[in-house]
């Protein structure tokens, strides 16, 4: 039996897509795993042993421009250039998946809803079975959690019924996707659906997050599966360079957003937070290409590196809040300061904070007052000694337990 495991985007989507594929192929079973073709994500395939068949096109630059078009543009604008997106990405992924499918037995799909779709539509077409997966609970339909507020299509006010909310949701979905999917579903010939949200949903989802960091309450809205998160184990050394900088003193603080682009002032910001508590740092690039403010000696610039390694060894841990990172730090007992950008990063900041194993910064644009400030809440002693001990309760076989449920499922 060969799985397809399909996803359209930033490395936090592909990583875990690889674990599960690898997981899977451990179990017994072909996987393939469709996602952009960027040189990044095919290493870390190769490195996974999972084969890459690529997806419509890469998708750093097309991230980077996706930005750029909507930084300056009005809520309704926005919504009009996601509609617009959403249509190119699912005529041409359905292409790229079309291609891919051949001679999988099920897809499992992850990642931007049009890309879903197209996986949705190529297993309709193809008879094979499906399945949508998700990172966070926050994006299922549950009584306990309103839904994602979207540009254009702002939530109800004064409307706290959360199910209520949900029916709302089915509606700003299809003004959003419907045209994207339908009008792919009309060049095959097919009818339209009248949900596209839940023809893209289908029931049950597949969880792949960690069940004592983000909980899955029950909801009579949509059944959810929740193995854990999915871990790819990584037994690479860390740099020379960065073995030296990290030997030379005290546990420097981590500093990193991965494919977000925050502005270069956050970089600074962070720096000069860390600085004043008389503390060194660790600046990860990542797509924003953050740099550091002068040659001293104290902080040290990184690309893509071991974080499983690199987490036990620093002080505390300031990022994005992607899914993927909050859980790499818990793992390594490492104190979280999160400061949220988008899409769930503000869930895995306040659950943090929840936990008491980090701390959340407030808004997206930091200063170095600010970072300050909530960097003397996350390198507290007790937050410490919290985080130490929460790493033990982060699941490490979540992969594993899905490939075994899909195994069971999919036939």
């Amino acid at each position: 039996m060969r799985i397809l495991l399909s996803t359209y985007g930033s490395r936090g989507d592909v990583e875990p897509l690889a674990a599960l594929g690898a997981a899977l192929q451990a179990n017994g079973l072909e996987a393939r795993v469709s996602a952009p073709g960027d040189a990044e994500f095919a290493a870390l395939l190769t490195r996974a042993g999972v084969p890459l068949a690529p997806a419509f096109a890469p998708v750093r630059e097309w991230a980077k421009e996706m930005v750029n078009r909507s930084r300056s543009a009005s809520p309704e604008d926005r919504a009009k250039l996601i509609s617009g997106q959403a249509a190119e990405i699912a005529a041409r992924q359905y292409e790229a998946l079309s291609a891919a499918a051949e001679g999988c037995d099920a897809v499992v799909a992850f990642g931007l809803f049009p890309s879903c779709a197209a996986a949705r539509l190529v297993a309709e077409q193809r008879g094979m079975r499906y399945m949508l997966g998700t990172f966070c609970p926050i994006w299922l339909p549950s009584q306990h959690n309103r839904p994602h507020e979207y540009p254009g299509h702002p939530l109800p006010d004064g409307m706290t019924d959360n199910r209520l909310l949900w029916e709302t949701d089915i509606r700003t979905k299809n003004a959003l996707f419907g045209e994207a999917v339908n009008g792919q579903r009309a060049s095959l010939r097919l009818p339209p659906v009248q949900n596209v949200r839940d023809y893209v949903y289908g029931n049950p989802v597949l969880l792949a997050c960690d069940p004592t960091l983000g909980p899955w309450p029950d909801s009579d809205l949509i059944g959810a599966v929740q193995t854990g998160a999915f871990i790819l184990p990584d037994e690479r050394p860390l740099p020379d360079g960065l073995n030296a900088f990290l030997d030379a003193g005290p546990p420097p603080v981590y500093v990193g957003f991965g494919s977000i682009s925050v502005a270069s002032e956050t970089g600074s910001a962070a720096i000069e937070a860390i600085r004043a508590r008389g503390l060194r740092a660790v600046v990860a690039q990542g797509w924003a290409g953050l740099d550091l403010v002068d040659d001293r000696d104290d902080c040290f610039a990184i690309g893509e590196v071991n974080q499983q390694a690199l987490f036990g060894r620093v002080a505390a841990v300031v990022h994005h809040g992607g899914a993927g990172t909050t859980v790499a730090a818990a793992r390594a007992g490492a104190p979280q300061l999160i400061v949220p950008q988008i899409g769930d990063q503000p869930y895995w900041a306040r659950r943090a904070a929840e936990l008491g194993i980090g701390a959340a910064h407030d808004g997206p644009m930091p200063t170095g007052q600010s970072l300050s400030a909530a960097l003397e809440v996350a390198l507290a002693p007790k937050v410490l000694a919290r985080a130490r001990a929460f790493a033990g309760k982060v699941r490490a076989n979540g992969a594993d337990a899905a490939a075994k449920w899909l195994a069971d499922r999919m036939r």
